[in-house]
């Protein structure tokens, strides 16, 4: 291996990592440290803020094998790099799953290996000492260990059993029985211990590695300048509020670890029962488990301390700490036979077998006589709940266009300041100051013009908009992430529990008998209907469980079974011990029939309760449901019946394809497709006798893809899902924002159609396109068929062009979510267009509105895909089956009732939707009171910029307590009480900017600066002109003695006094410039659309009042205590009234300038005007002489800002702009396109999906039928 070379660690997953090995440098040790030695400690500074040069700068490429650091940078979008020290463990073997029974038997010395062997597990090296050991290279990043693989010539991680992977069916058959002590300690030495081990760092190691920010560093270089200057008050002011920062970050910082670790060691150890043998069971601390390990559960339950997959009966388990859903679930016993039982076990396909570490095991159902087992396949960092404290204690930057643009703003203010910096050198030297103070005043005008409180004054609106959240039930664990939703412009829905009702209420059920259906019936508790199979299926299928005496599970389940009247039984262990040797879940009808059910239903009268007594059933075997396979089962076996009987539900078209074709009714298309084009919710049921000989014990061996074949079809039950009364109302909301909304639901395709429809998704006169797409088969390529759900008339013309508007919100373009049409796919259709169809992906999702059948990959999938089109996604589900797009997504939105779940960023509270339009109106607030906030800090330092340049002009400065009262008075009470405007009561069409560096903004800061410079350049000018001007002495007296006794001399500077702070420059220019930061204050802080008016922000108004008030009587007035201590000297009355006039000048001047001509005229005719030109032609009465004067002005202005047809930057909506100009899209109704090879001519190409493509990507042709 070369010793330059890179690999990749991880490669496809998550934690994907680019590594490169590197060995110390002697020579380039000695450099570095000379460097540090001579730049007073900056050298090492730098290279602790910058990984990758302090690795490359001390250290030499070598190979990752000699390593003994390794240099890591991950493969994202943010491009991290971080450094890891390589360890040396001892071990009798190289991997955690080698069999010890091979390896060579040697004494061999534990001593230290050549990087320095490690400490760890030296309690069990003795164990060892009779075998070889061998040298095991390491690192640990982020709490996750690398080990060195000789084979791979590259570091892996160690996650657990799924390493080996180990089959379902060996899973039983080698690892059910344990392992020995042995070979537990070997595998601790590669997995550690079983503990998610968050270590509060001490108060010490926190404080350094705050004070070791960049910007705290500015500031103490801030500080020790201005000590220099004897601004003693100032730096004492600027260190008493970074002790403050300091401490409230250290403690709440302290206070997120500690609740983090108390969180996590609550449950991470705990004592379990370890089987050692196929008998043996001894007590162990849970810090002992390793992989492989075989637990036994308690009847009564136990928090899991790792992951494990079932071996050996039932569980009863709440997993609300991973997912966010408080109904329990089932969880049953790997498969160990047949087709399921010789696939590769995996953690993610298997979650209905796996118990999950931190979640909390309710109770148990086990063989009378053995353990309920489960084998170890994850511990630590590696499980679920590890991979999740990980999440947190190492987060991802947030990837937001806003502080991107923050730092470009800040290297322009620095590119600022280097200028002033320059000009103050030349200046002092040519008025020959002394080499100590222009050092010392060319350092101050980059302390002045990189604001040291910008960071806490943006941060306060964020921490006021998260109280404002939470006020209305809206938790969130990523603050910085409600700027984002203030970018929304698409929010995807799961449907169930999210735009519907939890509950489903049973509308009728639909039997099939004979092979057609029967008449549909609106009661299942009928006693004509009590000892059919239909009811038993009904009242067996399902993974119900009493817990506490109260029936628990699916919303679903629970609807369809009490409306059987059934009664469910958990009976004892010794009341099942002679009934057979397995413990069974029994239901049975109940006892006493309703007298109306009698009357109306005679031949059921004679009845006796024997015969209602062989209705009872136990449930021998279940096999949950899998939203892969839209499908749940149970094996259940009647009292007195020779045979067991399967029962089978789930989405009627997987039910119909497992069920014998002649008992499934000719009309079953039809009548599915009327319940479903109703909005109905349909679930099919199946039933199977199976054979006589099959015993108990043979049926828990049985894999589900056994009994669930050859089927009987038995019917449908239809359940009403109701619409929740706040969706209709806040989808429309959302629409007439301009954002966009989806359904992505695992619900039949047309049941979500009409619901889309019902909830205002799909507006009545638009037109849904289903894109039904279908694998290759038969030599026959993939093809996908358009199906029109509205008939031939209502369909697009040959001829018609769909019109695409251009969003008015943004000065960019935005695309408008009116459309004539939707696409709606399914999941296995949007598989197999993702595969096969690859250039149509972003066509189809830009104008898709229902997916349908998804799954929960798939639905991260699709936000994936929607990010990648630049959209800004939110996603909004109840927690359950969306935990990996609500984590994805740039918002998740989860509805659950817990106050912290760690599925999303955001949880909220209420069980509807209604808070998705309040977040994204405070992620709006948020991220305009951001830009505020910024662009005031900017201007603030600009304008002292100006001032002090101006007056190092004439060797003065700002005196030390102007510069107090303008930075702690002024400046700080204002950045923090502008960031309390509150959201705007509604959305509106318009989104906020997301980019600092956009046309809008940029014309606001830089003509507000010249506004400032004018004004100040203006006083500066005009008070020299003054009849009284002179060189100010501690013996003038400007406003009391006669002017003509001034003479006019120019303000010469005594050397003596180099600081020349009172004079009369000094004094106009304070005046000025206080109140020139209380302008663009007001200016900046704008309330409608996004937030409240500022009149309504009482404290910032107050305290604006206050500071006008208090500047104008001390400016007007003089109080002479008030001027000894801001060291302004007294002037003349005309000259205050003078600049009172151009203060008040200066003032409508920037308002007139930031309401009328920016947010105004340029943003009416150049930000949001410029996209008109791509709208289709408007109609001849809109040709008015005020369009045509609009039009013409646009056009100049767009010229002038070099916007003129300027191209839109987001992907979705350049696409959308192609769109517009063609006319073949959509496809025409019955129309199928197949995946064709680009070779072949696509010159008689009806649809494409980017026709300058010269990628050799699947090109699609298109032909009717």
């Amino acid at each position: 291996m070369k010793a330059n070379e890179v690999k990749l660690i991880s490669p496809g997953l998550e934690d994907e990592m680019e590594v490169s090995g590197y060995r110390p440098c002697l020579w380039k040790m000695i450099l570095v440290g000379a460097g540090v030695i001579c730049s007073g400690g900056l050298l090492l500074l730098l290279l602790y803020w910058l990984p990758e040069w302090g690795v490359k700068s001390t250290c030499t490429h070598t190979t990752l094998k000699d390593a003994h650091t390794v240099l890591l940078r991950t493969t994202d979008e943010f491009r991290q790099w971080f450094r890891a020290k390589v360890h040396v463990m001892l071990a009798p073997g190289k991997k955690p799953f080698d069999s010890l029974a091979s390896q060579p038997e040697s004494q061999v010395p534990n001593g230290d290996g050549e990087l320095g062997v490690s400490a760890v597990h030296e309690d069990c090296y003795g164990q060892f000492s009779h075998r070889q050991l061998v040298q095991v290279h390491y690192f640990v990043h982020h709490s996750a260990r690398y080990y060195w693989n000789d084979v791979m010539q590259n570091f892996e991680l160690y996650k657990g059993l799924e390493d080996v992977n180990v089959s379902c069916a060996s899973l039983h058959s080698e690892h059910s029985s344990g392992l020995s002590k042995t070979l537990q300690d070997y595998r601790r030495l590669f997995f550690g211990e079983n503990e998610i081990a968050v270590r509060v760092p001490s108060l010490l190691k926190l404080l350094v590695k705050e004070v070791l920010n960049p910007f705290y560093i500015f500031q103490l270089f801030s500080i020790i300048l201005w000590s220099f200057e004897d601004y003693y008050y100032y730096a004492s002011a600027i260190v008493l509020m970074s002790i403050i920062s300091i401490a409230t970050s250290l403690y709440t910082i302290k206070k997120q670890y500690v609740m983090l670790h108390d969180m996590v060691a609550a449950h991470s150890v705990v004592r379990v029962s370890v089987c050692r043998g196929n008998k043996d069971i001894e007590q162990a601390m849970s810090t002992e488990l390793v992989p492989g390990d075989v637990i036994a559960i308690p009847a009564n339950g136990m928090i899991m301390p790792c992951d494990a997959v079932l071996v050996c009966g039932t569980c009863i388990v709440n997993e609300s700490m991973l997912t966010g859903e408080s109904v329990p679930v089932t969880k049953t016993s790997l498969p160990s036979a047949g087709e399921e039982g010789a696939r590769s076990y995996n953690i993610d396909e298997h979650k209905k077998h796996t118990l999950y570490c931190g979640t909390h095991v309710i109770q148990t159902r086990f063989y009378t006589g053995e353990l309920v087992k489960a084998v170890v396949v994850r511990t630590g960092f590696s499980t679920e709940k590890g991979q999740l404290v990980r999440s947190i204690l190492y987060p991802k930057p947030t990837d937001f266009k806003l502080y991107h643009d923050a730092y470009l703003f800040l290297l322009c203010l620095v590119g600022v300041a280097g200028i002033g910096f320059i000009y103050t050198i030349v200046l002092s030297i040519m008025n020959k100051v002394p080499a100590k103070t222009i050092i010392i005043e060319s350092l101050d005008i980059v302390t002045i013009t990189v604001p040291p409180a910008l960071p806490a004054a943006m941060t306060a609106g964020i921490v006021y908009a998260q109280r404002r959240l939470k006020r209305v039930g809206i938790f969130c664990i990523s603050p910085q992430r409600i700027n984002m939703c203030g970018q929304l412009n698409v929010v995807c829905f799961d449907k169930t529990g999210t735009l519907t009702e939890d509950g489903l209420d049973l509308w009728a059920i639909h039997r099939s008998e004979d092979g057609s259906f029967c008449s549909p019936e609106s009661e299942a508790a009928k006693v004509s209907l009590v000892n059919t199979t239909f009811v038993a299926c009904m009242a067996t299928c399902h993974s119900l469980t009493k817990i506490e005496g109260e029936l628990s599970g699916d919303p679903l389940d629970l609807k369809m079974f009490s409306a059987t009247g059934w009664i469910l039984e958990e009976p004892t262990e010794e009341e099942t011990a002679l009934h057979n040797p397995i413990m069974p879940t029994v239901v049975r009808p109940p006892k006493h029939i309703a007298p109306e059910a009698h009357q109306s239903n005679p031949l059921p009268q004679s009845m006796e309760l024997s015969e209602l007594s062989a209705c009872e059933m136990g449930i021998v075997r279940q096999f949950p449901f899998s939203s892969a396979l839209q499908r749940m089962s149970v094996v259940v076996r009647r009292l007195g019946a020779k045979h067991m009987d399967a029962f089978l539900k789930g989405a009627p078209e997987v039910v119909a394809s497992l069920c014998r074709q002649h008992t499934i009714p000719q009309t079953f298309t039809e009548t599915l497709e009327a319940y479903t084009r109703q909005g109905f919710r349909v679930i099919a049921l199946a039933h199977r006798q199976l054979e006589s000989k099959l015993s108990w014990h043979k049926v828990q061996s049985l894999s589900r893809d056994v009994i669930e074949t050859n089927m009987e079809f038995l019917g449908l039950i239809i359940m009403q899902n109701k619409i929740k009364p706040e969706t209709a109302g806040v989808l429309c909301e959302l629409q007439r924002a301009n954002i966009r909304t989806l359904m992505v639901t695992g619900d039949n395709m047309l049941t979500a159609i009409s619901v889309a429809r019902d909830c205002g998704m799909v507006r009545p006169r638009e037109k849904v396109i289903i894109a039904d797409a279908v694998p290759p088969k038969d030599f026959q390529p993939a093809s996908i068929t358009w199906h029109y759900t509205e008939n031939q008339a209502q369909a697009v013309k040959d001829n018609e062009i769909v019109e695409i508007e251009l969003d008015e919100g943004t000065w960019d373009g935005e695309v408008s979510q009116e459309q004539s049409y939707h696409f709606a796919v399914s999941g296995k259709a949007f598989a197999v267009i993702i595969e096969y169809f690859p250039q149509l992906v972003k066509k189809l999702v830009l104008r898709a509105t229902v997916f349908a059948r998804m799954a929960p990959d798939q639905k991260t999938q699709l936000v994936e895909v929607l990010q990648s089109m630049d959209y800004t996604v939110g996603m909004c589900g109840d927690g359950a089956n969306d935990c990996g797009a609500l984590k994805r997504a740039h918002s998740g939105i989860s509805l659950s009732e817990l106050e912290a779940s760690v599925a999303s960023p955001f949880t909220s509270s209420t069980s509807n939707i209604s808070c998705v339009p309040n977040l994204i109106r405070e992620g709006r607030a948020a991220l305009i009171t951001s830009f505020c906030v910024f662009k005031f800090m900017a201007l603030y330092s600009i304008i002292q910029f100006i001032s002090v340049i101006l007056l190092y002009s004439v060797l003065s400065n700002l005196g030390d307590f102007q510069f107090l009262f303008i930075d702690l008075i002024i400046i700080l009470t204002i950045a923090f009480t502008m960031s309390l405007n509150p959201a705007w009561k509604e959305l509106v069409w318009r989104r906020p900017p997301s980019s600092l560096i956009s046309g809008q903004l940029l014309c606001s800061v830089l003509t507000q600066i010249l506004t400032c410079l004018v004004f100040q350049v203006l006083a500066f000018l005009l008070v020299r002109q003054q009849s009284w001007y002179e060189t100010w002495t501690p013996e003038s007296d400007a406003c009391n003695v006669s002017r003509s006794i001034f003479s006019l001399r120019v303000n010469v500077t005594d050397p003596q006094n180099h600081k020349n702070i009172r004079n009369y420059e000094n004094t106009s220019l304070f005046y000025i410039s206080t109140f020139q930061y209380l302008a663009v204050a007001i200016v900046f802080s704008k309330g409608k659309p996004f937030r409240q008016p500022s009149y309504k922000n009482w404290l910032f108004m107050l305290t604006c009042i206050g500071l006008y008030t208090f500047l104008l009587l001390i400016m007007l007035h003089p109080f002479p205590a008030v001027d000894n201590f801001l060291q302004i000297v007294c002037v003349p009355h005309d000259w205050r009234v003078t600049l009172v006039i151009i203060m008040i000048g200066n003032a409508a001047a920037s308002f007139l300038l930031e309401i009328l001509i920016l947010d105004i005229i340029l943003w009416r005719l150049v930000f949001r005007g410029n996209h008109r030109a791509s709208r289709p032609a408007e109609s001849s009465s809109a040709h008015t002489p005020q369009v045509a004067n609009d039009r013409w002005a646009s056009s100049v202005l767009s010229w002038l800002f070099c916007r003129r047809h300027k191209a839109p930057r987001a992907l979705y909506m350049q696409l959308a702009l192609e769109l517009q100009e063609g006319s073949e899209w959509p496809p025409q109704p019955s129309a199928v396109t197949y995946a064709s090879d680009l070779k072949s001519s696509i010159s008689d190409l009806n649809v494409t999906a980017n026709q300058n493509s010269t990628q050799a990507k699947p090109e699609a042709s298109l032909k009717l039928v």
